[in-house]
Parts: C-alpha cells; structure tokens; sequence
C-alpha cells in the first residue's frame, strides 16, 4: 500500500505538472503537484479495492494470488488551454508513465548498489529484509502500472496518445470505445492478455537486476 500510494501519487503529480507547463493551471490551483497521497486518494480506487483485495487474498489462504489494484482520483485538464495542443496531448498523456519509470529506475539502482555492496544476500535479515520488500515492489509495481497505462485502451494513458496519432477519420471510433472502456479491460484481464504481456516484463526486470 505504502509503494501504490506513491505510485499513483506520482503519476497523478506528473499529468499535473505536465499540464501546467504546456499553459493549463487547473491542477495546479487545485493542489495537484504534489506527492501527498491525500490529493490523489479516490476512495474506491485507491483505498477500497486495494484493502478489499489484501484481506480477500489473505483470507483465501495461500496459493490465492489476488493483485494489487488501484488508482487514483483523475488529474483535471484543460486542453483548450494548451499551448501546442497535440505535443501537449501525448506529453501530459505519458508524463505520468514517465513518473512511474523513473521510480522504478531509482529503485533498479539502488537495489543492485546494495546487492554490490553485500546488503542483500540469500538470507535477509534485519532491516535488509523490509526494504528488499519496498525496493523490489517499489520497482515491479511501477513498472506495471507504466506498462499498464501504455495499452491503448480508454481510458488508459495509451489510448489519448493513440488518440492524437490517430488520422480524424478513425477518432470517432476511438471515442466511442471509451463508454466500454471498463468492461473491455475486464475481458482483458479474464483472458489472460495482461499476464502474457507482463510476463516478459518481469523477465527484463530479473535479467537487469542480476546483470
């Protein structure tokens, strides 16, 4: 809980950031640049379904693998106030991915500087044990959530970007998707298709880690 809240707080800071400096300050006035958690919290999407999947997970007992769910309360903009609208469409679109790799990079990195040093060996103990757990989470969990919201589909980050690649003649049929934004990621995680997309993901992380 402690690494989604500063997953999605970053995230959410950054699409106000973004904003703001292509020329639209609604987030700005409204306290959005800023990593406390408190301006970011929706209360199903960051509190409720994660807490409800923790203790569902844990109640199920082992071999229950429940993932960690979450977002945040969307960040507000105004495009008709941006200055280059499309360049501000996908900066402001990806800024929040961009967050949550550079998270993750910083995490990567100290990680294998502790590795290097001996921090971290096959039995952890002390201290070394809860922060392998918030570096290793902190680093897979934003990995995710940026690959995550680099799938075209709306509302996903992916699909605004795809919506401003997008020739005029196909944008209405992106628009229309997005009243089935929802129901279409719910068959996507059913099916299966997120776990062969992350599971490359997570092979890349592995070999980089132990490089």
């Amino acid at each position: 809980m402690v690494v989604l809240l500063l997953a999605i707080s970053a995230h959410e800071a950054a699409h106000a950031w973004m904003s703001y400096k292509f020329g639209d300050d609604t987030a700005r006035l409204l306290g959005r640049i800023t990593l406390n958690p408190v301006a970011h919290t929706d209360p199903i999407g960051t509190l409720l379904i994660p807490i409800a999947g923790f203790v569902i997970g844990h109640m199920s007992g082992p071999g229950v693998n429940i993932p960690l769910i979450g977002w945040g309360k969307p960040t507000p903009v105004n495009p008709l106030r941006w200055r280059n609208k499309d360049l501000a469409n996908v900066m402001v679109s990806i800024a929040g991915i961009l967050a949550n790799l550079t998270i993750a990079c910083i995490a990567l990195i100290t990680l294998k500087v502790l590795m290097r040093a001996g921090i971290f060996t096959t039995q952890l103990s002390g201290l070394s044990e809860p922060l392998w757990m918030l570096l290793t989470q902190m680093l897979l969990l934003n990995v995710s959530l940026a690959v995550f919201n680099l799938l075209p589909i709306p509302p996903l980050d992916g699909s605004k970007v795809l919506w401003t690649l997008l020739p005029e003649s196909m944008k209405p049929a992106l628009e229309a998707l997005e009243r089935f934004g929802f129901l279409i990621l719910l068959v996507v995680m059913q099916m299966g298709i997120l776990d062969v997309i992350f599971r490359p993901v997570v092979r890349v992380i592995v070999f980089l880690l132990y490089l």
